[in-house]
Protein backbone atom coordinates (compact mmCIF):
# COMPACT_ATOMS: atom_id res chain seq x y z
CA UNK A 1 0.00 0.00 0.00
CA UNK A 2 1.31 3.68 -0.74
CA UNK A 3 2.61 6.05 1.48
CA UNK A 4 1.05 4.46 4.46
CA UNK A 5 -0.54 1.04 5.86
CA UNK A 6 -4.15 0.66 6.27
CA UNK A 7 -5.55 1.46 9.79
CA UNK A 8 -2.53 2.46 10.80
CA UNK A 9 -3.07 4.71 14.03
CA UNK A 10 -3.15 8.58 13.26
CA UNK A 11 -3.10 11.64 15.36
CA UNK A 12 -4.51 14.94 14.42
CA UNK A 13 -2.71 18.16 15.87
CA UNK A 14 -5.68 21.16 16.20
CA UNK A 15 -8.28 18.11 16.61
CA UNK A 16 -9.83 20.84 18.74
CA UNK A 17 -10.28 23.97 16.42
CA UNK A 18 -13.30 24.22 13.87
CA UNK A 19 -11.49 22.59 10.79
CA UNK A 20 -9.59 20.16 12.97
CA UNK A 21 -12.92 19.03 14.36
CA UNK A 22 -14.31 18.93 11.47
CA UNK A 23 -12.11 17.05 9.23
CA UNK A 24 -11.63 14.82 11.96
CA UNK A 25 -15.38 13.78 11.73
CA UNK A 26 -15.14 12.92 7.99
CA UNK A 27 -11.86 11.28 8.15
CA UNK A 28 -13.01 8.64 11.21
CA UNK A 29 -16.19 8.35 8.18
CA UNK A 30 -13.91 7.62 5.87
CA UNK A 31 -12.54 5.30 7.91
CA UNK A 32 -9.24 6.04 8.91
CA UNK A 33 -8.37 5.04 12.44
CA UNK A 34 -7.64 8.38 14.55
CA UNK A 35 -6.56 7.68 17.94
CA UNK A 36 -6.11 10.83 19.45
CA UNK A 37 -5.70 14.97 19.18
CA UNK A 38 -2.94 17.12 20.31
CA UNK A 39 -3.36 20.42 22.13
CA UNK A 40 -1.18 21.72 24.56
CA UNK A 41 -3.93 23.65 26.06
CA UNK A 42 -6.54 20.73 26.41
CA UNK A 43 -4.51 17.29 27.39
CA UNK A 44 -6.32 14.68 29.06
CA UNK A 45 -9.23 15.59 27.88
CA UNK A 46 -11.41 13.80 24.83
CA UNK A 47 -14.08 14.53 22.17
CA UNK A 48 -16.81 12.54 21.19
CA UNK A 49 -16.89 11.36 17.26
CA UNK A 50 -19.03 9.43 15.12
CA UNK A 51 -17.17 6.72 13.28
CA UNK A 52 -18.32 3.62 10.88
CA UNK A 53 -19.19 1.78 14.03
CA UNK A 54 -20.80 4.14 15.78
CA UNK A 55 -19.56 6.46 18.63
CA UNK A 56 -16.01 7.14 19.39
CA UNK A 57 -14.40 9.33 22.16
CA UNK A 58 -10.75 10.66 21.23
CA UNK A 59 -8.36 11.47 23.82
CA UNK A 60 -6.43 14.91 23.30
CA UNK A 61 -2.87 14.84 24.64
CA UNK A 62 -0.37 17.92 25.10
CA UNK A 63 2.19 16.80 23.23
CA UNK A 64 2.82 14.56 19.96
CA UNK A 65 5.26 12.78 22.18
CA UNK A 66 2.88 11.79 24.67
CA UNK A 67 0.02 11.13 22.15
CA UNK A 68 2.59 8.68 19.90
CA UNK A 69 3.72 7.05 23.24
CA UNK A 70 0.32 6.20 24.03
CA UNK A 71 -1.71 5.20 21.16
CA UNK A 72 1.60 3.97 18.65
CA UNK A 73 0.94 7.08 16.12
CA UNK A 74 2.38 6.52 12.46
CA UNK A 75 0.80 9.72 11.13
CA UNK A 76 -0.13 13.15 12.18
CA UNK A 77 -2.41 15.71 10.58
CA UNK A 78 -1.70 18.96 10.88
CA UNK A 79 -4.73 21.91 11.21
CA UNK A 80 -3.53 24.73 12.97
CA UNK A 81 -2.81 28.41 12.10
CA UNK A 82 0.24 29.52 10.24
CA UNK A 83 1.93 31.09 12.96
CA UNK A 84 1.47 27.77 14.99
CA UNK A 85 2.65 25.90 12.31
CA UNK A 86 6.50 25.76 11.93
CA UNK A 87 6.24 24.71 15.88
CA UNK A 88 3.83 21.79 15.12
CA UNK A 89 6.15 20.44 12.97
CA UNK A 90 8.98 20.33 15.28
CA UNK A 91 6.84 18.40 17.84
CA UNK A 92 5.74 15.73 15.31
CA UNK A 93 8.91 15.45 13.54
CA UNK A 94 10.95 15.66 17.38
CA UNK A 95 8.43 12.59 18.41
CA UNK A 96 9.41 10.84 15.17
CA UNK A 97 6.35 10.19 13.52
CA UNK A 98 6.87 8.36 10.45
CA UNK A 99 4.35 10.57 8.11
CA UNK A 100 2.79 13.80 8.61
CA UNK A 101 0.54 15.57 6.08
CA UNK A 102 0.36 19.38 6.73
CA UNK A 103 -2.69 21.16 5.70
CA UNK A 104 -2.27 24.54 6.58
CA UNK A 105 -1.69 27.11 3.99
CA UNK A 106 0.18 30.51 4.43
CA UNK A 107 3.44 28.80 6.45
CA UNK A 108 6.28 31.21 5.77
CA UNK A 109 9.09 29.58 3.71
CA UNK A 110 11.65 30.01 5.79
CA UNK A 111 9.47 27.62 8.49
CA UNK A 112 8.76 25.05 5.76
CA UNK A 113 12.63 25.02 4.62
CA UNK A 114 13.52 24.23 8.03
CA UNK A 115 10.81 21.60 8.88
CA UNK A 116 11.82 19.77 5.33
CA UNK A 117 15.81 19.40 6.37
CA UNK A 118 14.55 18.32 9.99
CA UNK A 119 12.47 15.84 8.87
CA UNK A 120 14.80 14.73 6.55
CA UNK A 121 17.33 14.73 9.55
CA UNK A 122 14.74 12.28 11.81
CA UNK A 123 14.13 10.63 8.57
CA UNK A 124 10.20 11.23 8.73
CA UNK A 125 8.14 12.35 5.45
CA UNK A 126 6.36 15.24 5.48
CA UNK A 127 3.41 15.73 2.96
CA UNK A 128 2.63 19.66 2.27
CA UNK A 129 2.36 22.12 3.36
CA UNK A 130 -0.87 24.02 1.48
CA UNK A 131 -2.05 20.41 0.06
CA UNK A 132 -5.44 18.54 0.53
CA UNK A 133 -3.54 15.66 2.25
CA UNK A 134 -3.38 12.14 0.83
CA UNK A 135 -5.66 9.09 0.43
CA UNK A 136 -5.61 5.45 0.04
CA UNK A 137 -8.50 3.42 -0.90
CA UNK A 138 -8.94 -0.57 -0.25
CA UNK A 139 -11.87 -3.12 -2.31
CA UNK A 140 -14.74 -4.08 -1.19
CA UNK A 141 -13.26 -7.07 -0.16
CA UNK A 142 -11.04 -5.60 2.31
CA UNK A 143 -13.38 -3.10 3.66
CA UNK A 144 -15.82 -6.31 4.27
CA UNK A 145 -13.18 -7.66 6.78
CA UNK A 146 -12.45 -4.44 8.14
CA UNK A 147 -9.36 -2.83 6.13
CA UNK A 148 -10.32 0.20 5.28
CA UNK A 149 -8.17 2.63 3.51
CA UNK A 150 -6.50 5.73 4.69
CA UNK A 151 -8.06 9.54 4.25
CA UNK A 152 -5.48 11.95 5.62
CA UNK A 153 -6.33 15.48 5.09
CA UNK A 154 -9.82 16.90 3.14
CA UNK A 155 -9.77 14.99 0.01
CA UNK A 156 -13.54 13.74 -0.23
CA UNK A 157 -13.93 10.34 0.47
CA UNK A 158 -17.11 9.62 -1.43
CA UNK A 159 -16.43 10.88 -5.28
CA UNK A 160 -14.24 7.55 -5.74
CA UNK A 161 -13.88 4.68 -5.32
CA UNK A 162 -10.85 1.69 -5.43
CA UNK A 163 -9.50 1.19 -8.66
CA UNK A 164 -5.69 0.91 -10.26
CA UNK A 165 -4.65 4.62 -10.55
CA UNK A 166 -2.61 6.68 -8.76
CA UNK A 167 -2.92 10.49 -8.61
CA UNK A 168 -0.54 13.38 -7.80
CA UNK A 169 -1.16 16.56 -7.58
CA UNK A 170 -0.10 19.86 -6.82
CA UNK A 171 -3.88 21.55 -6.82
CA UNK A 172 -6.65 20.62 -4.28
CA UNK A 173 -9.74 21.53 -6.52
CA UNK A 174 -7.98 19.77 -9.74
CA UNK A 175 -7.22 16.83 -7.76
CA UNK A 176 -11.06 16.44 -6.93
CA UNK A 177 -12.13 17.09 -10.48
CA UNK A 178 -9.54 14.56 -11.83
CA UNK A 179 -10.89 11.86 -9.50
CA UNK A 180 -14.47 12.52 -10.37
CA UNK A 181 -13.03 12.27 -13.80
CA UNK A 182 -12.18 8.88 -13.47
CA UNK A 183 -14.29 7.55 -10.79
CA UNK A 184 -15.66 4.86 -13.58
CA UNK A 185 -11.83 3.19 -12.96
CA UNK A 186 -10.85 4.35 -9.48
CA UNK A 187 -7.67 5.34 -7.02
CA UNK A 188 -5.77 2.85 -5.25
CA UNK A 189 -3.76 6.34 -4.02
CA UNK A 190 -3.86 9.87 -4.23
CA UNK A 191 -1.62 12.77 -2.65
CA UNK A 192 -1.84 16.41 -3.03
CA UNK A 193 1.82 17.56 -2.72
CA UNK A 194 1.22 21.04 -2.06
CA UNK A 195 1.79 24.57 -4.65
CA UNK A 196 4.16 26.15 -1.82
CA UNK A 197 7.95 26.76 -3.75
CA UNK A 198 9.19 24.02 -1.14
CA UNK A 199 7.13 20.96 -0.07
CA UNK A 200 8.16 17.87 2.03
CA UNK A 201 7.26 15.50 -0.64
CA UNK A 202 8.18 16.38 -4.48
CA UNK A 203 6.31 15.01 -7.53
CA UNK A 204 8.96 12.90 -8.43
CA UNK A 205 9.14 11.43 -4.80
CA UNK A 206 5.45 10.88 -4.87
CA UNK A 207 6.04 9.39 -8.17
CA UNK A 208 8.68 7.38 -7.09
CA UNK A 209 6.09 5.79 -4.52
CA UNK A 210 3.51 4.86 -6.44
CA UNK A 211 5.55 3.50 -9.29
CA UNK A 212 6.52 0.54 -6.76
CA UNK A 213 3.44 -0.19 -5.65
CA UNK A 214 1.77 -3.52 -7.27
CA UNK A 215 -1.48 -2.28 -7.45
CA UNK A 216 -1.16 0.59 -9.19
CA UNK A 217 -1.61 0.11 -12.90
CA UNK A 218 -1.53 3.72 -14.29
CA UNK A 219 -0.99 7.10 -12.75
CA UNK A 220 -2.07 10.66 -13.41
CA UNK A 221 0.22 13.71 -12.84
CA UNK A 222 -1.54 16.88 -12.00
CA UNK A 223 1.45 20.34 -12.17
CA UNK A 224 1.17 23.56 -12.25
CA UNK A 225 3.09 26.77 -13.26
CA UNK A 226 5.99 28.05 -11.99
CA UNK A 227 9.27 26.60 -11.58
CA UNK A 228 10.93 23.41 -13.02
CA UNK A 229 9.70 20.64 -11.02
CA UNK A 230 7.34 19.18 -13.85
CA UNK A 231 10.90 19.10 -16.13
CA UNK A 232 12.90 17.56 -13.85
CA UNK A 233 9.87 14.76 -13.71
CA UNK A 234 10.14 14.02 -17.24
CA UNK A 235 13.48 13.07 -17.54
CA UNK A 236 13.47 10.88 -14.34
CA UNK A 237 10.02 9.42 -15.88
CA UNK A 238 11.40 8.89 -18.90
CA UNK A 239 14.12 6.46 -17.46
CA UNK A 240 12.83 5.15 -14.55
CA UNK A 241 9.00 5.18 -14.64
CA UNK A 242 7.41 2.09 -15.21
CA UNK A 243 3.75 2.39 -15.62
CA UNK A 244 1.52 4.83 -17.99
CA UNK A 245 1.99 8.45 -16.96
CA UNK A 246 -0.72 11.58 -18.18
CA UNK A 247 -0.28 14.51 -17.26
CA UNK A 248 -2.16 18.27 -16.95
CA UNK A 249 -0.63 21.64 -16.46
CA UNK A 250 -2.64 24.17 -14.79
CA UNK A 251 -2.41 28.10 -15.59
CA UNK A 252 -2.00 27.86 -19.56
CA UNK A 253 -3.48 31.72 -19.38
CA UNK A 254 -1.84 33.28 -16.68
CA UNK A 255 -0.32 36.50 -17.19
CA UNK A 256 3.56 36.43 -16.23
CA UNK A 257 4.64 37.91 -13.14
CA UNK A 258 1.05 37.50 -11.60
CA UNK A 259 0.49 34.76 -8.35
CA UNK A 260 -2.01 32.59 -9.58
CA UNK A 261 -3.47 30.66 -6.39
CA UNK A 262 -0.52 28.77 -5.10
CA UNK A 263 2.58 30.77 -3.61
CA UNK A 264 4.82 28.42 -5.80
CA UNK A 265 1.92 29.17 -9.17
CA UNK A 266 4.03 31.84 -10.99
CA UNK A 267 5.90 32.48 -14.16
CA UNK A 268 8.91 34.53 -14.10
CA UNK A 269 11.42 35.49 -17.11
CA UNK A 270 9.74 33.21 -19.07
CA UNK A 271 10.55 30.03 -17.50
CA UNK A 272 8.00 27.51 -15.65
CA UNK A 273 4.86 27.94 -18.24
CA UNK A 274 2.42 25.84 -18.49
CA UNK A 275 3.58 25.14 -22.03
CA UNK A 276 7.16 24.90 -21.52
CA UNK A 277 6.50 22.28 -19.02
CA UNK A 278 3.68 20.35 -21.59
CA UNK A 279 6.15 20.31 -24.21
CA UNK A 280 8.86 18.94 -22.01
CA UNK A 281 6.72 16.02 -20.98
CA UNK A 282 5.77 15.46 -24.05
CA UNK A 283 9.12 15.08 -25.34
CA UNK A 284 9.69 12.32 -22.39
CA UNK A 285 6.72 10.20 -24.16
CA UNK A 286 4.29 11.66 -21.76
CA UNK A 287 1.14 12.64 -23.05
CA UNK A 288 -0.47 15.94 -21.53
CA UNK A 289 -3.95 16.93 -22.00
CA UNK A 290 -5.00 20.67 -22.48
CA UNK A 291 -7.48 20.40 -19.51
CA UNK A 292 -8.73 17.39 -17.26
CA UNK A 293 -10.89 16.25 -19.51
CA UNK A 294 -8.90 15.19 -22.45
CA UNK A 295 -6.69 14.20 -19.97
CA UNK A 296 -8.46 11.77 -18.10
CA UNK A 297 -9.52 10.34 -21.97
CA UNK A 298 -5.48 9.90 -22.84
CA UNK A 299 -5.80 7.82 -18.94
CA UNK A 300 -8.84 5.92 -20.55
CA UNK A 301 -7.33 5.00 -23.48
CA UNK A 302 -4.36 3.73 -21.66
CA UNK A 303 -6.52 1.82 -19.47
CA UNK A 304 -8.33 -0.22 -22.15
CA UNK A 305 -5.21 -1.21 -23.65
CA UNK A 306 -3.57 -2.92 -20.39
Amino acid sequence: MSFIRPNAPVIVQGMTGHQGMTHTARMLKAGTNIVAGVNPRKGGQSLSFEDREGQRDVAIYATCEEARTATGAEASVIFVPPRFAKAAMVEAIEAEIPLIVVITEGIPVADTAYCVALAQKHGVRIVGPNCPGLATYTSDEDMASGSFGVNLGIIPDTIVKHGPLGLVSKSGTLTYQMMSELADYGFGAAIGVGGDPIVGTTQQEALEILNEDPDIKACVLIGEIGGSAEQELALWAKDHMTKPLVAYIAGYSAPEGKQMGHAGAIVSGGSGTAQGKKEALESCGIKVGRNPSETAQFMREIMENL
